[in-house]
């Protein structure tokens, strides 16, 4: 039940029933809690999803919480070098990012990478999106030439 919630959820998000849109992503969210309990990995996607919502809207503040308590359970239930622990990490430094937290962002982009090149599923596009995502940063704070390394 909850992904249909997320996918009317995304189509109303994209129609601009922001209102509606919200509402079913803050179901979806409930639902898991209740079903799975409040430390399961499903739950932190759930969040993560919700998260994002709030970032198209420019809701920073509400976005953040969310992001570090999906991250919180993802390092609890799956482990700190979990490939889903570095997609949490990948998007708190996004908000850091956005909100010009420049150290911040740098640590948790380069954790995510870490994470993504020494897992037990490498997967190049992840490590391309970490390394790019990094460079990115890099080339707003004027570091051109770290930028370019990457």
């Amino acid at each position: 039940m909850p992904s249909r919630s997320i996918n009317l959820a995304a189509l109303y998000q994209d129609e601009g029933r922001y209102g509606e849109a919200e509402q079913l992503y803050k179901r979806s969210v409930e639902i898991y809690e209740r079903a799975l309990g409040h430390d399961h990995p499903a739950l932190a996607t759930s969040l993560n999803n919700l998260a994002h919502f709030y970032h198209s809207q420019g809701r920073y503040a509400d976005q953040e919480p969310l992001i570090r308590r999906g991250l919180a359970i993802r390092e609890n239930s799956l482990g700190h070098d979990h490939p889903d622990v570095a997609v949490s990490l990948n998007n708190l430094a996004e908000l850091y990012a956005d909100q010009e937290r420049y150290a911040g962002a740098e640590q948790l982009y380069k954790r995510s990478l870490e994470i993504r090149q020494k897992g037990a599923r490498i997967d190049p596009y992840d490590i391309a999106v970490s390394l790019n995502n990094l460079a990115e940063l890099y080339r707003s704070e004027g570091r051109y030439a770290d930028a370019e390394r990457l």
